[in-house]
């Protein structure tokens, strides 16, 4: 099992990007081609000269929801923070809480709106374990609807400490997102604009769609010391026989995966050896020596060091190759993560 240091680097703290880019095809794209190890520097908007006609990119339609929830403790007036998770049953939420102290069942929690104004409550009812709590929240009614009158962005807490500006509701979201569920966003995806898709299309490269909602644990750090020991993650995905259908369509051309999450999906659905439909939730976990069965490129972020993410990329591009790419992008001063620039693996 490899050791998870190999999977640590150095990164300066100005080089974490803490705004997106004005025209999201301006960003940055470093090529990197496997067959002769060259690194390219270009920007997403020379896609349409880079992939070929019968190409096909597979996208994360997931749309991020507004989780991040801020509160205080109703008895205590203690501050509360927590990240909604999912629906329950009979209109339970799991929350994701974090408050100093020990929070105790049947306590109640009095949630804020983004003009900090007292505006909903939660009913903590039980501790599910990891910090993660049932709770009912009042008032009852559709979860997204509440959520998006009272729920924050969920930034991750190297943009800005996780606290976001208005903006951060149409920029940290695709321009392809339509299915609510994840609470970060697929960041590959954010590089696309209308106007790019639409050059795409006019060069003859294809686009499908797949969804993985993108779950908190997405850049939780490996802790363990070689990565075979990591619990991975759960996440919810699915794949159509349409898009199956489109990827057969496009037989010859490239199968460019658009970030990790799509990478995921794909093999998930392809664990038989043959890509099928499939919808449920995934805890593939790509490591060496993962083959894969579907993926023959990637686009993607740069990622943190000691995530399941990076570990992907490695497994996907070669460590060593991988390596060279990420010293290379720190040497020419790349925005890295979320909102950073993004590199094609080919």
């Amino acid at each position: 099992m490899a050791e998870t240091d190999t999977y640590e680097y150095e990164l300066p703290r100005e080089l974490i990007a803490q705004q997106p880019l004005r025209r999201r095809s301006d960003a940055r794209l470093m090529v990197v081609d496997r067959r002769d190890g060259t690194l390219q520097h270009v920007h997403v908007r020379d896609l349409p000269d880079i992939l070929n006609p019968g190409d096909c990119l597979v996208i994360n339609d997931t749309q991020v929801i507004p989780a991040r929830l801020v509160g205080y403790r109703t008895r205590t007036g203690g501050a509360w923070s927590g990240l909604f998770l999912s629906t329950a049953e009979e209109g339970l939420w799991r929350v994701m809480s974090k408050t100093r102290g020990k929070l105790t069942k049947g306590e109640t929690v009095t949630l804020v709106d983004r003009q900090s104004l007292d505006s909903a409550r939660l009913f903590m009812l039980a501790d599910l374990g990891d910090g993660v709590w049932a709770a009912r929240p009042e008032p009852a009614g559709p979860a997204f609807e509440l959520l998006e009158r009272l729920g924050r962005v969920p930034l991750p807490p190297y943009i800005r400490g996780g606290e976001m500006v208005d903006s951060d509701r149409s920029t940290y979201q695709t321009v392809f997102a339509d299915k609510p569920g994840a609470v970060a966003a697929p960041t590959a995806g954010l590089h696309f604009s209308p106007e790019l898709l639409s050059q795409l299309d006019s060069r003859g490269v294809g686009v499908c769609r797949l969804t993985l909602h993108v779950g908190p644990g997405t850049f939780r750090p490996i802790t363990a010391e070689r990565i075979g020991e990591h619990r991975m993650h759960a996440e919810w995905g699915c794949i159509q026989r349409s898009a199956i259908d489109q990827l057969e369509a496009h037989r010859g051309g490239r199968i460019v995966a658009v970030g990790t999450t799509s990478v995921r999906v794909l093999e998930t659905a392809a664990m038989s050896g043959t890509l099928r439909p499939w919808q449920g939730n995934t805890e593939l976990f790509i490591r060496p020596p993962f083959e894969f069965q579907v993926t023959q490129s990637l686009m993607t972020n740069f990622h943190l060091p000691k995530t399941t993410l990076l570990v992907l990329v490695h497994t996907f591009g070669g460590s060593k190759l991988m390596r060279k790419a990420y010293q290379e992008a720190i040497r020419e001063e790349y925005r890295f993560y979320s909102y950073g620039d993004t590199m094609l693996i080919l």
